[in-house]
């Protein structure tokens, strides 16, 4: 914790994420944590971000103008993306090359499923056009006149998009097509949002980048809309304009955020990868395998040497984007899934959740459903006299109503259709953790496991028995641990850059960054912390048609070099000492450390420091379930340190 100083002279901390079915809120004034946690408004999510905000500010009896930074992650263009709510979109392609999102590559989307495709493209064939020009990455081979670019962009506009998105041939190395072509697009149809893929994406491999840019052009008007709604009700409350969790798990500007949708896809998760990162630093704990479960999903990630493993492209819905993302798996087994009999009579639970309205049958809002939520409190892993966090009060009756129906259609009683579904929800975890280290040559024995969300530390423990792990971290504030991240984060910029560079024309200038590529220091406060570059570096041999990611290599080829062979050896089993390299793209990250915040200090008085199991915990916005065999202490952070003794 910081020194205490005059509240007057703290600058005060605010970090808001949403979920499905709570919207919570921290605020670091001096040291200390005040939070807030509220049910989530779907209908309109800034109503439940102003609300968080309120709850927190009466809880530290602040007023709002003392809030001097506002970090905020949210779910809506994650949303929009799931449920196939976009902008009408137009796509602008190369002559030729108009339907590259609709072929894709050849890769089928399910091996054995024959007939499982692959999400249709955005843009349909009728609002699909060529432009008549033609870049090679030698430069420019068919020139787009300026007459040609204004009656293409004519034509666009007779079909009234509401986003644009284009993407020229080899555009990553000379746009100037494609700004030629946005230009004219923004003189035919102003107010509406065009999306330029150089900017989006800046990296070769036409597919990708095509699919990004037609997202973020679909996405970008729903969520400059949500952001613009956002930033007039702070103003109004007297709050500064809010930074955006990126999905890379770095703030950008309200204004960045608002132009690229794509950069949000997992904003509300990457919350929680920097608060992990973040506790891995404060906790000596390097390795971590984290688990973040709300009511709606649970959100998996892997901190590996203190860092949260990155990618630099994944799939989102079945769409390619090629963005630097934090490394999440995400699962439907929240606690509010709902538990179903299916045609075989099978137990199941998720991915179909109650949300936030009517929520589980035990909130008394009209849920009927059985959820896991449900289940834990017939089980007496929740305390009804104690409620939950946003100030929810748990009907144990209504509870049992709703998980005995479902009981009943099983042949089962009360308790052991309870015990069932907390059992199936545990193996959806169990799975996606299996996913991020199993399937990836990982021991998750080497790991502690990390718990945190609403509803995580209600299960951390049996889920850390089924991988045998024998460490459970639970944080002080584990509840709105992602919340809390967000207040941490740092304010990052990437950029990537394909250079297709081979042989001798890979020098020390050519890899260089724009800084002095020292890592950031993540203990430095912010204020005092300068800002950082680093680079990373695609490789491959010639030949190869993909390639590996090198980090933490200084802009050196023989570096470089032994980085990648080492790399490629640990990979695929063997290097080649005489083959050629290719430094295909290099990716440099700008970043300004966020501001040290503590992780919520020392038990409150009367709170168990020292449990053992079995024991139900009640901690601020989260309950802890110790099972038999489990002992636990607390550090000096506040943590809850469980282990376990077979």
């Amino acid at each position: 914790m910081v020194p205490q100083g005059d509240p007057a002279d703290a600058r005060v901390l605010l970090g808001v994420d949403v979920g499905g079915t709570f919207t919570d809120a921290v605020l670091v004034v001096d040291g200390l944590l005040h939070t807030a946690k509220v049910p989530t408004t779907p209908e309109d999510q800034s109503l439940g971000v102003l609300d968080a905000v309120e709850a927190a500010l009466n809880a530290a009896g602040l007023p709002s103008d003392r809030v001097g930074a506002f970090a905020h992650g949210m779910t809506v263009a994650t949303n929009a993306l799931l449920e196939g709510d976009h902008a009408r979109t137009a796509f602008v392609a190369t002559e030729g090359f108009v339907d590259v999102i609709e072929l894709g590559r050849q890769a089928r989307a399910s091996l054995y499923r024959l007939c499982r495709t692959r999400p249709a493209p955005i843009a349909p064939p009728s609002r699909r056009f060529a432009a008549p020009e033609r870049v090679t990455p030698a430069g420019v081979r068919r020139p787009l006149p300026a007459a040609a670019a204004a009656a293409l962009a004519e034509e666009v506009a007779a079909v009234a998009p509401e986003a644009v998105a284009v993407c020229l041939l080899h555009s990553y190395a000379d746009p100037t097509h494609e700004r030629l072509l946005g230009a004219a697009l923004r003189e035919a149809l102003p107010g509406v949002h065009v999306s330029l893929s150089h900017d989006v994406v800046g990296t070769f491999r036409e597919y990708e980048r095509a699919a990004t840019t037609e997202v973020d052009a679909a996405l970008s008007p729903l969520l400059a809309d949500y952001l613009d709604r956002l930033a007039a009700r702070a103003d109004a409350a007297g709050l500064p304009a809010p930074d955006i969790m990126q999905s890379s798990g770095g703030l950008t500007d309200l204004p960045t955020a608002a132009a690229h949708a794509a950069l949000t896809v997992l904003s509300g998760p990457a919350g929680g990868a920097a608060a992990a990162a973040l506790l891995s630093a404060r906790c000596d704990e390097p390795d971590l395998l984290c688990f973040d479960m709300g009511g709606t999903s649970c959100d998996v990630c892997v901190v590996e040497g203190g860092a949260v493993r990155e990618t630099a492209a994944r799939e989102v819905a079945g769409r390619p984007l090629a963005l630097p993302m934090v490394d999440i798996h995400t699962v439907g087994a929240g606690g509010g899934s709902i538990a179903w009999r299916d045609p075989g009579g099978a137990l199941r639970v998720g991915p179909r959740s109650a949300g936030a309205r009517p929520g589980p049958a035990c909130y008394g809002r009209g849920g009927t459903e059985p959820t896991v939520t449900d289940a834990n409190l017939v089980l007496g892993r929740l305390d009804p006299a104690a409620g939950l966090a946003g100030g929810v009060r748990l009907d144990p009756n209504a509870a049992r109503a709703a998980v005995g129906a479902l009981a009943a259609t099983l042949d089962l009683d009360v308790e052991a259709c309870a015990a069932g579904i907390v059992r199936v929800a545990d193996a959806e975890m169990v799975r996606a953790l299996r996913v991020m280290t199993v399937e990836r040559g990982v021991d998750p024995r080497d790991f502690a496991l990390l718990a945190f969300g609403g509803a995580g530390p209600l299960h951390a423990c049996a889920i850390a028995e089924e991988l045998g792990i024998r460490r459970v971290l639970v944080p002080r504030t584990s509840g709105v641990l992602s919340a809390l991240g967000l207040a941490a984060a740092d304010h990052r910029r990437d950029r990537a850059r394909t250079v297709l560079l081979r042989g001798d024309a890979i020098t020390a200038e050519v890899l260089a960054a724009d800084g002095d590529g020292g890592p950031p220091d993540a203990d430095e406060p912010g204020p005092a912390a300068a800002p950082r570059t680093t680079a990373a570096y695609d490789v491959r041999y010639r030949g190869q048609s993909h390639e590996l990611t090198v980090t933490g290599v200084p802009p050196d080829p023989a570096a470089l070099r032994a980085a990648f062979e080492a790399l490629h050896a640990e990979r695929y089993g063997y290097a080649e000492p005489e083959g050629e390299l290719e430094v295909v793209t290099i990716r440099e990250r700008h970043a300004v450390p966020g501001p040290y915040v503590t992780l919520g200090g020392a038990p409150a008085a009367g709170e168990d420091d020292t449990p053992a199991g079995p024991a139900v915990l009640a901690r601020p916005e989260t309950t802890v379930w110790v099972p038999a065999g489990w002992h636990g202490t607390t550090d000096a952070t506040g943590t809850l340190v469980l282990e376990h003794q077979p």
